[in-house]
């Protein structure tokens, strides 16, 4: 998902309750064959220790308690699930594969069915380190779909290479991620990350393992590459990777006007004659509206002193600025390059039309750069301000209407508000997606990626959630065309929009590989 520096603002964290969905005070199950084996020997469990921690999501929104949760030591165990409720005519359990449960509205959540808990793949009872291997070679790294993509980054670095595409928070998993798309600031050059897998094993809904690619069952790689998890669980990925740089040089700029960056944005990921992208590794962007600037810049990722924060401040006003925007990227770099770094920065910044004077580089580590979120998640959490709602609004819009969603939303809509938590915005190129997969992008050549990752920490939940519809209500009267990322509907039509043209194969592969329409009960596709 995007750039995530929450802001550290002394505000009470929300206490919502919701009551779980799901069944309270039923009779244990009777397991049928190999699953009361499992649950013998306390791999299936329906205890309220079990059932209870799987019943809410990151998003603290709402909650589901399942049935039951199966702590799997191996990748048999969760096809012996899938074959026993495929199999079983009687069988009344939907099933949903927990990662490390950072879905913001359920989707990871099975009322009254079954929880598959991910981790337990990689945990005591198996090895771990047998589940990421880099290839001799160092091209590719096969990886658990239950493993966090911080440890396959440290796993490759360990031999010199890295993948080439991230999400911004590194402590998700890689079956979690490739579910949707997983998408970030190397976005614009390589794609998204399921642009860059070579392979997969997965098991289906009938708990059969196949492995598969663009060349080996690609209609079952494809569509699980996006899929939100309808067709299979992803047990295995296999991810491509490069050479990796050994720090960053990490800048941010400010502008004033919002057609400035963002043409700033666009020249930076737009392909030369001869194909090839600037000279920057990644590339993000934010939005901040003038009520609470000073406080907003401070706390995004403390990157900004408090001279810095005054000079911007004082720049807005002086251009009578209700927004302002910030250009974050990095020019990555090794031994070999370490001498001409600053000289290539120099130069590409050079042409850009950022404020003068508001330019701010640090010199970061590359896994103190990937990994930058988790030093604010402990902090936040350690002080009750990480485990509130996050009432999350993910869109993907149209380039020719990015200003119209400006002028809407940045300059309309969120003027005035109080707002916890950062709003991301940077553009991408569609040719760098491959639109026979699942995931769904808007028709244009380039489309930014928008996220207001808000966080209900003064007990208004209920006024976000209102604001969200609102920003979606404008879009759609506005006839914008974007698309949701991480999308949460609760219709039919509402899902057969958000296909469109793919919504037709992304039913014929739900009946091929899951016709019990049991996996994945939390998205609200087919449920």
């Amino acid at each position: 998902m995007a750039i995530v520096h929450v802001l550290l603002v002394a505000l009470i964290a929300a206490s919502t309750s919701h009551a779980p969905r799901g069944a309270h005070g039923a009779a244990a199950p009777t397991w049928p064959g190999e699953l009361a084996a499992l649950a013998k020997a306390g791999r299936l469990r329906t205890d309220p220790n079990a059932t209870v921690a799987a019943s809410t999501d990151f998003g603290n929104i709402t909650a589901a308690l399942p049935a039951a949760v199966l702590f799997p030591s191996s990748p048999a165990d969760v096809a012996a699930l899938l074959r026993a409720a495929h199999s079983d005519p009687k069988w009344p359990y939907t099933i949903s594969f927990r990662g490390r449960g950072h879905s913001t509205m359920g989707q990871a959540l099975a009322p009254g069915g079954v929880v598959v808990d991910m981790p337990s793949l990689g945990g005591a009872s198996s090895s771990a380190a047998a589940r990421i291997n880099v290839s001799a070679d160092g091209r590719y790294v096969d990886a658990g779909g239950e493993q966090m993509w911080i440890d396959v980054l440290r796993a490759a670095l360990e031999r010199g290479v890295a993948p080439r595409s991230w999400t911004d928070y590194l402590h998700l998993t890689v079956g979690g991620t490739l579910s949707n798309a997983g998408i970030s600031g190397q976005t614009f050059r390589h794609g998204p990350q399921i642009s860059n897998v070579l392979e997969l094993d997965v098991i289906t809904g009938y708990g059969e393992t196949v492995t598969c690619s663009k060349s080996l069952n690609p209609d079952m790689f494809n569509a699980v590459l996006g899929g939100l998890g309808q067709f299979g669980v992803i047990v295995r990925a296999r991810i491509a990777l490069e050479p990796a740089p050994t720090r960053a040089k990490w800048a941010r700029l400010v502008y004033t006007d919002f057609a400035t960056f963002s043409a700033d944005q666009e020249k930076l990921i737009a392909p030369r004659p001869d194909g090839s992208i600037g000279p920057f590794s990644y590339l993000e962007g934010s939005a901040f509206v003038i009520h609470g600037l000073a406080a907003a810049l401070k706390n995004s990722g403390a990157f900004f002193s408090d001279a810095d924060v005054a000079s911007i401040v004082a720049r807005a006003a002086a251009r009578n600025a209700t927004s302002v925007y910030v250009i974050e990227a990095t020019l990555n770099y090794d031994n070999a390059t370490a001498a001409s770094v600053d000289q290539a920065l120099k130069s590409a910044l050079a042409e850009l039309r950022f404020e003068e004077g508001l330019s701010f580089v640090r010199d970061a580590s590359y896994l103190e750069f990937l990994d930058r979120v988790h030093g604010e998640e402990v902090a936040l959490d350690k002080i009750g301000l990480w485990r509130v709602p996050h009432p999350w609004l993910n869109v993907l819009v149209p380039r020719s209407r990015i200003a119209d969603f400006d002028r809407g939303v940045f300059g309309g809509i969120l003027q005035g508000t109080d707002i916890a938590g950062p709003m991301v915005i940077y553009p991408l190129n569609k040719s760098k997606w491959d639109d026979s997969m699942s995931a769904v992008t808007p028709a244009e050549d380039v489309f930014y990626a928008v996220s207001m990752l808000f966080s209900s920490v003064a007990n208004d939940l209920k006024r976000l959630q209102a604001q969200n519809q609102k920003i979606l209500r404008f879009c759609d009267l506005a006839g914008i065309g974007y698309k949701e990322y991480l999308a949460h509907y609760t219709t039919h039509g509402d899902w057969v929009r958000h296909f469109g043209g793919k919504w037709d194969r992304f039913v014929q592969m739900k009946d091929k590989y899951d016709p019990k329409k049991l996996l994945s009960p939390g998205q609200d596709i087919f449920n």
